[in-house]
This record gives C-alpha cells, structure tokens and sequence, in this order.
C-alpha cells in the first residue's frame, strides 16, 4: 500500500512542476474542447439525450444478468463462441490457448483498454507471441514502450516533434517528419500484418443484447482490418459494455463521439454479429466474444459506486479534470486514470492499495458535469473515501489529524487559543511539509471570526 502510495505521489509532483507536460496537454485538450463545443452543436436539447442514456445505462446495471445472458443467446445463434472470465487469468489462459490453436506468430490489436486492464501484450511477449498495435496512438506509445496516457488519446502526451524524435530512433525516418509521413509508414508497414494475420483482436464500443452484436466504433479502420482478415476474431469486454438494443445506438454513437473528440459521429461505426457465414467471403472464420469480470462485480455490489459501470469511456472526464491536466495520466499508475479511474480501480484492484486516488481530487464537480451519462462522480469519490474509512484503510496518523482536527474546529476556545502570529508559525514550521513545496499556506487573519465580524459591521478595516 504504501509502495503504491509513495510512488503516484512522487510521480504526480514530478508532472506537476514538469512545465513542458503542461504544455502539451494544455494544448491538446484546449482543441479538444474547440471540437466538443462545435460536436454539442448537433444537438437540439443534449440534456435530454444525456438523461436517456443515464436512464438506459441505469436499467442495465439494476438488471445486467438479464442483458448479458439475451446477448450470450442471440451472439451464439449468430454461430459465434461466449466465454466467460472472472479474472485477468482466466481470459490470459483462453487467448493464449486460441493463439496456441492457430499457430499464430504474432496478433494484430485495434485500441481496446480491457487488454491493457489484464496486461494481455505482456502475457503474449511472455508466450513468444507478437502482440502488434494497430491504433496510431497505441502503435506510438508501444515503440516508446509507455503505457497509454489517455482513455481515448493514448499519445495525448507527446507532441509531433516527439512522435518524429521517436520514430527517427527506432525505425529511422528523416527527423522532423510530419504528422501525415508518420502516418504513411505506419499504414504501409502495418498493411502486411494484416493480410497474413491468423488472430485479430479487438475490445467492444458496446454490446448489443437483442442482436447479440458487438459494436466498433473507430476513426481509422484499425479495427475492422484487424476483423477483416484474420481467421479467428476475439473481442475481449468487460461485462458492462452490454445495452439493451440495436436501436440504443443513435443516441450512445453520437454521445460517445461528440464527448470523445467532438464529432458529430466516427469514421468507421461498425456491427459484427458473429463469424463469417455461409456465402460469405468476408470476415472470420471464427469469433469468440471474452466476457470478462475482473472485480466488476465488485463495483456492482456498492449501492452507490455501481452506477460507475454505466461508463462509456469517452474520456470527457479526464479533459475537465484539473487534477489530470496537472499530473497527468501515467502518474495514476493505473489502467483507468482520472475521475472515473478514481472511482472504481480501488474495487477492481484493492481499496487498501488504491484509496488515495480518490482523495486525488478537488471534488469540483467538473467530472459530473461533462459526464455524457449523467455519473456522479465527485460524488462516487466521496462515497469510496467514506469506504475506505469503515473498512479501516486509513494510518494512525490519518485517524489522530481527524480526530484532533474536529476537536479543534468544534471548540470555540480551541479555535480562539493562541495569537495570529504564533499560529501562522506553527503553520509554517508543522505543516508546510504535508502541504507541498510548490504551495504556500494561507496566512491566519490578525483577529478571530468574532472580533473580524463586528469589525466589519462597524467599518473597520483590520490591517
């Protein structure tokens, strides 16, 4: 715990004071929110769109075992495969047996955060298996052997001098490359793989109950070459990716782009019912759907957190998060990062070790606000903290601050003990340690609240 502790705050104070980092997310996320503004304008009333989708995402999460066993029917009489994983060594142990089938060398990936969730690449490195990215920003952060920075933007951290600089390095392009030279050897190089690949993998958008279909949505085609070609498809989805029908997606596909990149709808908006069938000279031979839990459950046992799992991962919140776009998101050390990383990676990887991302916040309500479906998530913060408490996650130190601190705020005498100026060094000398060194503490008023009000009532300006 403390391991976990110490390391995200020594990362976070090293981005927050890093001001070139600042530079580029400023940048970037000052042209996302230009496109959001203008993608919203699609909208004749966004509000009651939003309230849709919270009210559909809110009926799946109260019945989920229902939506997810229509889907399971509907998806195998399309001739597809369900397999069910409640952890990350579960699903690791099936891809790796379907790979192991098919002989395959290496694997073509669209974007998907459930495969960084259960760590998939380093479990196929480890098999002697070449786990290939096909996303351009994925493709960019695998060479610089990072993790992604962003739910939506993996690359949203470098800028492309960087992605030049890099590609200079490993693969040698010309320095000073330009964003569409990079983007032309990345497709000519990826097309190969795609046209002799054995095995495509791909995470889901959404699944689709009633059709037992399983939704892409993409700008760059990544994903449908990586179901296109291949011999098997396998789509790994947490089980909370399910919606209720086909006919949800004209309100979710539009929600998810404008919230994500401020579009009024994605390039490439697909629908893959099962494998290739008879007749048919496209597609997979084989599909198979991982419908993974991994602690899932766990977020939907809390009364008050589970409303977390209507989450459509566009990343709205981590755009108007303040305390992302001062640290950043490596410096959460998590899958998930930002308000809803806040909220349910403690559930999903241990409220002992994760606690204090959700005290990494100001509890603005900025989260809340952007939230295309409607997740409170300052709020869910606040429920975890409380959590954390009743489950005796806290030190002795947190527990005699707490207990000394309200004694000294709910006693008037307390509160009126001492001078202005002995405090302000008390403050100085005690407490400027815990605050931060970037920080300065706010100084004591010369005069109790008492005495500061009666002044004020008699127009007395206090010096």
């Amino acid at each position: 715990m403390i391991e976990v502790y110490n390391k995200f705050r020594k990362d976070s104070s090293l981005k927050a004071a890093d001001t070139e980092h600042h530079r580029k997310i400023s940048y970037n996320i000052s042209r996302y929110d230009l496109a959001v503004k203008a993608g919203k304008q699609q909208y004749a009333n966004l509000e009651l769109a939003r309230t849709r989708a919270a009210y559909l995402k809110n009926k799946v999460i109260g019945d989920l075992e229902k939506f997810l066993v229509e889907f399971e029917v509907n998806f195998e009489k399309n001739g597809g495969k369900i397999i069910w994983a409640q952890d990350a060594s579960d699903a690791i142990r099936e891809i790796l047996e379907i790979v192991k089938k098919y002989d395959s060398a290496y694997v073509v990936k669209s974007k998907s955060m459930v495969t960084e969730e259960i760590e998939l690449n380093k479990h196929l490195d480890e098999a002697g298996v070449e786990a290939i990215e096909t996303d351009l920003g994925e493709f960019i952060v695998q060479q610089a052997g990072e993790q992604p920075y962003h739910i939506v933007t993996p690359a949203m951290h470098k800028s492309k001098e960087d992605v030049a600089a890099l590609f200079n390095e490993k693969f040698g392009l010309p320095a000073g490359s330009t964003p569409e030279q990079v983007t032309a050897f990345v497709r000519n190089r990826l097309r190969e793989k795609f046209f002799h690949a054995k095995v495509g993998i791909t995470g889901a958008n959404f699944l689709v109950a009633d059709t037992g279909s399983v939704c892409l949505t993409e700008n760059e085609g990544n994903g449908l070459m990586s179901t296109a070609f291949p011999d098997v498809h396998i789509v790994v989805a947490g089980i909370e990716k399910v919606i209720p029908s086909v006919k949800n997606l004209d309100l979710f596909w539009p929600l998810l782009s404008t919230h994500g990149t401020g579009q009024k709808i994605t390039a490439y908006n697909s629908l893959i019912s099962g494998p290739r069938q008879e007749g048919e000279s496209d597609g997979p031979a084989e599909m198979i759907v991982i419908l993974l839990d991994n602690s899932r459950s766990e977020v939907l046992s809390r009364k008050n957190q589970r409303r977390a799992l209507g989450c459509i991962r566009c990343g709205a919140c981590l755009n108007a998060c303040p305390v992302y776009k001062t640290i950043g998101g490596h410096a959460y050390g998590t899958t998930y990062s930002g308000p809803i990383g806040s909220v349910i990676t403690p559930w999903m990887k241990g409220l002992n070790e994760y606690k204090h991302l959700s005290f990494a916040s100001t509890l603005c309500g900025s989260c809340t606000e952007v939230c295309p479906v409607k997740i409170n998530l300052h709020e869910l913060l606040l429920y975890n903290r409380n959590d954390s408490v009743k489950q005796g996650s806290y030190t002795v130190f947190d527990a005699f601050s707490m207990f000394a601190w309200k004694k000294i705020m709910l006693n008037r005498k307390w509160m009126d003990t001492g001078s202005p100026k002995m405090k302000n060094m008390i403050f100085k000398k005690a407490f400027k340690k815990l605050w931060g060194p970037r920080r300065e503490l706010p100084e004591v008023a010369a005069g109790n609240f008492k005495q500061l009000w009666e002044e004020r009532r008699e127009g007395k300006i206090r010096k």
